[in-house]
Order: C-alpha cells, then structure tokens, then sequence
C-alpha cells in the first residue's frame, strides 16, 4: 500500500506543502507525522512567511484516515498512535506562528474537515462537501472535534458529528464559517489563494504571528487534550462494530 507523499516548496515568502495519497488523498499514519513536521519546519524556516495547505489533484482535498490502516489496528497502543498523528498536525497548525491558508479543491470527509478547520484561513471550490463520517464506522470525531467546534460552533459540529452519513455542500460549510469564501472554478481558487497568500507574504511578520498567538488563545491545553482524545478512538476503532462498519465502508463510497 502505497503510504502517499508530501511536497514543499517555498518561493516569494509563501511556504506550500501538499500531500497526496492514491485513495481519495487519505491519511495514514506515516503521512500524518510527514505533514505535522513539515508544517513545523515551515513555521521555523525565516524564508517562509505563511503556508499554504493543499492536496493534490482536482478531485477529494481528503478522506480522512486510512480505512486500510484502521482494519488492520489490533491493539489499544497501536490505535491511539495512529489518531495522535491527527492530533499532531493539527496542533502543528496551531503551534505554528505563520498563517495556514487551506485550499479545499474537493469534497473533505472525518480528518480532511479537521485540516480545514485548524487552518486559519480556508477557502475552496464549491464542490467542497464535507462530512463527519467517525460515527457510521463505530467511532467519533474525537481527535478533530475540538478544531471543528471551535472553526464552527457547536450547533454545526453536533449536526456533522451525529448525522454522520450526509454530506454538507459548500455553501452550507461557508455559512457555517468552515470556508470563507468559495468559487465555481479552479482557476478562481487558485487566485483567491495566491493573492492572500502574497499579500500575507508581505505583511509585518511579528504582527502576523501576535495576531495568531491571539486567535488561539485558550487552545493551550490541546496537546494533552488530543492525546486523550486519541486514545478514546483507538480504543473505539477495536470494536468488532467499528471492524464490521469500516469492511462495509471499504465495500462501497465513503
């Protein structure tokens, strides 16, 4: 099984990591931990100003985790390692003291609405669907709640988590605060993201990062509060429900 790739490249101040995976740009394990020091390194590289979070392609921004990853967990240390790595990226994001900007081309689903959320900025095409899945494999959306909650508010955190089969279009997502702005085109995307992006690039650097620190105020305890919410889905993801739900799933579409 193919474990993906990430790529970064920095020019003009603006820092763009992407990662891909052959199904639907999933997460395993490896390519979590990958794209969480990436981000790291991002926010510690003087010559990158703001990142820009992307995945490749024109079709899903993510699946989520790693279904093939996920049925073959057998132990409670095995599965609670694997959700840390969302739990890493995610607090990679919020520890990083440069603006992320996710650019969401396609439908997200369980950890790809996470990313967006952590982002401190997302824009995306109006295909960008987005559904909280954990549920309807036996789980929950423990490790990425946190960042969903907080990017949206609890009403529409509650609706993602517990209707856990429906997608949610776009402009449901904006209305929600999930996604600033949407566009019909690629083309439209991908300026929308270049032109904050250059302008960031450009902009006071200190600011930039007070500015952050502010904006994630009261998110301090995350990093034990990730870690335990991890453990609550490595735990959940041994069921023989959550074994069972996850074979249906890889039988049909997410």
């Amino acid at each position: 099984m193919s474990t993906g790739k990430i790529n970064t490249a920095t020019n003009n101040g603006i820092c763009t990591i992407t990662f891909s995976h052959p199904q639907s740009n999933s997460l395993p394990g490896t390519l979590l931990r990958e794209l969480a020091a990436a981000i790291e390194t991002a926010g510690k590289d003087d010559a990158a100003k703001v990142i820009v979070l992307k995945s490749e392609g024109d079709k899903a921004f993510c699946a989520g985790a790693s279904f093939d990853e996920l049925i073959s967990i057998n132990d409670l240390e095995t599965g609670t390692y694997f959700f840390s790595g969302f739990a890493a990226v995610i607090n990679a994001i919020r520890k990083a003291p440069k603006f992320v900007i996710a650019r969401v081309q396609g439908k997200a689903v369980g950890g790809g609405v996470g990313l967006a959320s952590a982002a401190d900025y997302t824009i995306a095409h109006n295909n960008a669907s987005i559904k909280l899945s954990e549920l309807a494999v036996g789980i929950g959306p423990f490790v990425v709640g946190p960042a969903v909650e907080r990017k949206m508010g609890t009403s529409a955190f509650t609706q993602l988590s517990i209707d856990a089969t429906a997608w949610k279009d776009a402009s449901w997502a904006r209305e929600k605060g999930l996604y600033t702005d949407t566009y019909e085109t690629f083309e439209e995307l991908d300026q929308a993201v270049d032109k904050l992006a250059t302008t960031l690039a450009a902009s006071n650097p200190e600011a930039m990062m007070l500015l952050k620190k502010a904006f994630w105020v009261g998110t301090e305890h995350w990093d034990v509060l990730l870690a335990e919410r991890a453990g609550m889905s490595g735990r959940l993801v041994l069921s023989d429900f959550t074994r069972n739900a996850i074979e249906g799933f890889k039988k049909g579409a997410r």
